[in-house]
């Protein structure tokens, strides 16, 4: 039996699964906050963890770091000491994103945490590659 390249490509690509095929865009969710005296508060940062599929504290601790102030968690709102606009707050969730979301190697964003002693790593699920991470202080 004798095929051309064409019937061959056309072959695998049917056998794929979907799984494989699938090319969806990671689409980072946008900070829903307003500020109200000297506090700015963010309604939906528990629903961007979710999407980012890490815990909310981890999420805050970074971000309390980064803008330099406190932050609490209460009701399902986040309210920060201070009055930040919403484009910081996206770009500060972008920087966390690629630092301790994204897969250094392959770009895919399907990673989790996994620690080992007393160093936590970040580890693809789609790649396999795996790279430690600082801690945040």
């Amino acid at each position: 039996m004798e095929y051309d390249y064409n019937e061959m490509l056309e072959r695998i690509y049917k056998n794929l699964p979907e799984k494989v095929r699938e090319r969806v865009r990671f689409e980072i969710p946008k900070v829903e906050s307003f500020i109200q005296g000297n506090r700015t508060i963010v309604t939906n940062l528990t629903h961007i963890s979710n999407y980012l599929k890490r815990d909310i504290n981890h999420l805050l601790k970074f971000l309390s770091r980064e803008l330099a102030t406190s932050g609490n968690i209460e009701d399902y709102r986040v309210i920060f000491t201070g009055r930040f606009p919403t484009s910081l707050l996206n770009s500060k969730i972008e920087k966390y994103v690629n630092e301790f979301v994204i897969c250094a190697e392959c770009k895919k964003p399907d990673t989790r945490f996994e620690k080992e002693d007393r160093i936590t790593f970040i580890k693809c699920l789609a790649c396999g590659a795996r790279k430690p991470i600082r801690a945040i202080k």
